[in-house]
């Protein structure tokens, strides 16, 4: 039997958390959970730490501070390569991600190296987002696709699932991004070294409790990296 493991990274998520943690295991008996918390001052880490003691199916990762969603999804993936997990799934804590769309990218993944919850593969399926947010979202996927030839859809997306064999091909010492760029740089990888890719359609949801992590800075990282990697890709230095 496969083993799955869901990584979440969080910073001040408190309030989502152990819904999240509750659901997943509801829905998904046999699944793992790992959290990868960047210090959260509002007590997330701790909570989780508290829970893997009660259930072997709860790990965390404690990191010094916020480092980043990049670094975060690399800290966890180095983790569970060593742990042996077959299927790794990554979304995020504040329900935008639809718990019970994990079992959609299980399936798919049977056939597929890397499945991604796409949310403009059937017109755009995203509630509540407001339009600018909306906009820049949906343009910046169809700039990285014009840019880097990658037949992707949403390139931004956050919730995927990968065979560890992708993510054991990649070297993960050389992804620095973070934000939309780190989606856009693991996307590009995995098309570049001839993984199969599946987008299945889901329904994006804005967070209803806490704070988003978006910034200008992640916004202005993500238009340059699709350049950085088409003429790394060109130089064979991907």
């Amino acid at each position: 039997m496969k083993k799955a493991i869901v990584v979440i990274p969080t910073y001040n998520e408190c309030e989502n958390i152990e819904k999240m943690i509750h659901r997943l295991i509801e829905l998904y008996p046999n699944i793992h959970i790992l959290v990868v918390d960047d210090n959260s001052p509002d007590g997330t880490g701790e909570y989780v730490e508290n829970k893997s003691k009660e259930d072997d199916r709860i790990h965390v990762i404690h990191r010094a501070g916020k480092l980043g969603l990049g670094t975060a999804y690399v800290a966890g993936f180095k983790h569970v390569l060593e742990k042996g997990y077959d299927y790794i799934i990554q979304m995020d804590a504040d329900f935008s991600h639809d718990p019970k769309e994990v079992g959609n990218l299980l399936k798919a993944i049977e056939e597929n190296d890397l499945v991604i919850g796409s949310r403009y593969i059937q017109g755009v399926n995203v509630i509540n987002w407001p339009m600018s947010r909306l906009l820049l979202s949906y343009f910046a996927s169809i700039y990285t696709r014009v840019i880097t030839g990658m037949p992707v859809m949403d390139a931004t997306g956050g919730f995927k699932c990968f065979r560890s064999e992708v993510l054991k091909s990649i070297n993960l010492d050389k992804v620095k991004s973070n934000g939309y760029s780190f989606q856009i740089e693991m996307n590009f990888k995995t098309y570049k070294k001839n993984f199969r890719i599946k987008e299945i359609p889901i329904v994006f949801t804005d967070r209803v409790e806490g704070t988003s992590k978006m910034s200008k800075k992640i916004v202005h990282e993500a238009v340059t990296m699709v350049w950085k990697l088409r003429i790394r890709s060109i130089l064979g230095r991907l």
